[in-house]
């Protein structure tokens, strides 16, 4: 029971920096006008909620035994590795970086904070549709964050050809950047290799990592950081169980907030 409990509490963190002007979860309506943690906003969370734990209804039905077996096998020896211990946490500050999105064009993290605090979501890919649950309910929260002045890059080992067509099929209003051989993920500590075991098992599923990713198992567990202006991240979510995501209001919140420090400063 405690050996169970403690990979537990391995496999997810979420750090926040300790911050001045409210607790985590809170709006300050001074950083973003009418904004707030408001009904809309609830009901995004809500709704992302419902989806992510109706996803795991219909796979825990659906998933050959095997499979399913050999996941929850490669989860636990994920969770037992300090790969969460030693991925960056609030407090620290975040590697620039620059990777082209779908289209070519790039996009340098140090170049995004100068417009304000970034929410920085790694994306395992689109063939995961726990990843497309996130990154859709961001999209519904995009005239939000552009009027809280907080901007969201999306970060995905694809290729560019996968990531061009997944923007033309399910476009999001936001970047969505290339991370050739997992550098950037490398950079934050969260990058690991998918276990032998399941490496046939996803090519049986379709998700053949090299064919998407180019040549290599690659992954990055699918973390949330809040960067504020100055680099600083203020909040970090880590959990290696990649059915778990943290709530954008609460993202979007701690991005808020470090505008608002940054312009208490100016």
């Amino acid at each position: 029971m405690d050996q169970a409990r403690n990979a537990a509490r391995r496999r997810l963190t979420l750090h926040t920096h300790p911050h001045p002007l409210g607790r985590r979860g809170f709006l300050p309506s001074p950083c973003v006008g009418t904004l707030s943690k408001s009904d809309f906003l609830m009901s995004q969370h809500a709704a992302l909620t419902q989806d992510l734990d109706a996803l795991r209804a219909h796979y825990a039905v659906h998933m050959p035994a095997d499979i399913a077996t050999a996941m929850v096998r490669a989860d636990t020896e994920l969770a037992a590795s300090g790969i969460v211990d030693r991925a960056l946490k609030a407090g620290q500050f975040a590697p620039d970086f620059a990777a082209p999105a779908a289209d070519g064009t790039p996009v340098r993290l140090s170049r995004a904070l100068r417009d304000g605090a970034v929410i920085l979501s790694f994306y395992r890919g689109d063939w995961c549709p726990y990843c497309n649950l996130e990154l859709r309910a961001y999209a519904a929260l995009a005239d939000q964050m552009q009027g809280a002045g907080v901007r969201l890059i999306a970060v995905s080992p694809q290729d560019p050809d996968q990531s061009v067509q997944a923007a033309n099929t399910d476009p999001y209003p936001f970047s969505v950047l290339r991370d050739s051989g997992s550098k950037i993920a490398q950079a934050f500590g969260i990058a690991f290799d998918l276990a032998d075991e399941l490496r046939p098992l996803y090519a049986r599923l379709g998700h053949a990592l090299p064919d998407m990713n180019g040549a290599d198992w690659i992954l990055p567990i699918p973390a949330t950081y809040v960067i504020a202006p100055n680099g600083e991240i203020v909040l970090a979510f880590i959990d290696t169980d990649y059915r778990r995501r943290l709530d954008p209001a609460d993202a979007i919140a701690a991005a808020c907030r470090a505008n608002l420090m940054r312009r208490k400063a100016a």
